[in-house]
């Protein structure tokens, strides 16, 4: 009884799949790639790269030597954001900010204690090193909540103060953690896709093997799907260990649909793997291929992205450019997920994004495909 068309359709493909399922199997080079790379890298930067500061080096000038002085100085060092590098005087500030031993110089005048006892105003100064911004926004946000809540605990019998009330929605103890996982998911997942694609088939390109499949009765479109599956297969399982993971060492939340985050997943790997192919049958060559892939992945996934960022603050030719990465719309989709518990509602132009670039791109590599197989 012979077959349907599409049935020898599947079966060619699902021959093909299984050649390259051996080869994975086989290859050490390629699970490495596949699951130690992605996961050395997620926590070398989760615990290696962060944005939090503590343990800032706060020098100190005490000119008025009350107990209402000291107890500002010891509510700058309780919580640990600062750490008391040594007292001075106001003049010798700024040859420690030379130096790099301090950050900061609290500055407290004579008079401090008597005019907090009266209830009056107390004028506190704090000079800060400004050569880099944003330590210097960090360290006056710090020292600005703590000075707020010094002067709110020592007021006065019966004054009623007005209170403000502040909440963060999503990640409140401002971690960056929180912010980066979500984004190294993104360009570890670009990174690998494009490579593990790259590599192998232009790596086919050069042993010759490829001519082979020229010559049996499977088309490109059969090729292109049987290697691709595969490493599609194998980048969803990825996605899923690196969250896993992100959640487990860096308490990173899952507030949304998982089965919506590997939709979108799907998406974005089918796209990053087209990209690949497309390298890999222009270059047919590992080395050419490596290159390509790392710049076309690696660069774009990290500055144009958002991951690190914000795509508001950047000129408008990079807002513009942006645009054509698909990591933009998959950091979007995945900080929403994860932080926010958004759902289809809110990320389907990020969904549709994706499926029109990975749409795209796999055409334009079946086409490239077949003239080269011509």
């Amino acid at each position: 009884m012979s077959r349907s068309r599409p049935a020898r359709f599947a079966i060619r493909i699902g021959a093909m799949a299984s050649k390259e399922v051996l080869h994975i199997v086989r290859d050490p080079r390629t699970l490495i790639l596949a699951f130690v790379m992605p996961l050395v890298l997620l926590l070398l930067f989760g615990y290696g790269v962060s944005f939090d500061l503590e343990r800032l080096p706060l020098a100190v000038a005490d000119a008025d030597g009350t107990p209402a002085s000291r107890a500002l100085v010891d509510a700058f060092a309780r919580n640990g954001e600062f750490t008391l590098a040594r007292s001075l005087a106001p003049e010798e500030a700024e040859r420690l900010f030379q130096r790099g031993q301090a950050v900061a110089a609290l500055v407290i005048r004579p008079g401090y204690g008597r005019d907090r006892a009266r209830g009056q105003a107390a004028e506190v100064g704090l000079l800060v090193d400004g050569a880099d911004a944003s330590t210097a926004s960090q360290v006056l946000q710090k020292a600005s909540a703590i000075a707020r809540a010094e002067g709110l605990r020592d007021l006065p019998r019966g004054a009623v103060p007005f209170e403000v009330r502040t909440w963060t929605r999503y990640n409140p103890t401002a971690r960056s953690a929180i912010f980066m996982v979500p984004g190294l998911t993104v360009y570890l997942l670009a990174l690998g896709a494009v490579l593990l694609t790259a590599l192998t088939i232009a790596g086919e390109w050069e042993r010759g093997s490829m001519e082979q499949l020229f010559a049996s009765p499977v088309g490109r479109v059969e090729i292109i799907l049987g290697k691709i599956l595969p490493y599609l297969a194998l980048g969803l399982v990825q996605l899923l260990m690196v969250v896993a993971v992100g959640a487990t060492a860096f308490d990173v939340p899952v507030r949304g649909s998982l089965a919506l985050l590997f939709v979108i997943g799907f998406a974005f790997l089918a796209g990053m793997l087209g990209q690949g192919l497309f390298i890999s049958v222009v270059t047919k060559n590992q080395l050419v291929a490596t290159q390509a892939g790392t710049l076309s992945s690696l660069l774009p996934s990290l500055l144009l992205s958002g991951m690190l960022f914000p795509i508001e603050n950047m000129p408008l030719p990079l807002q513009a450019l942006s645009r054509v990465i698909p990591a933009r719309y998959f950091v979007h989709g995945l900080r929403g997920i994860l932080l926010k518990g958004n759902g289809l509602a809110d990320l389907w132009p990020d969904l549709l994004a994706l499926v029109i670039f990975a749409v795209a791109i796999l055409a334009v590599s079946t086409a490239r495909f077949g003239r080269r197989i011509a």
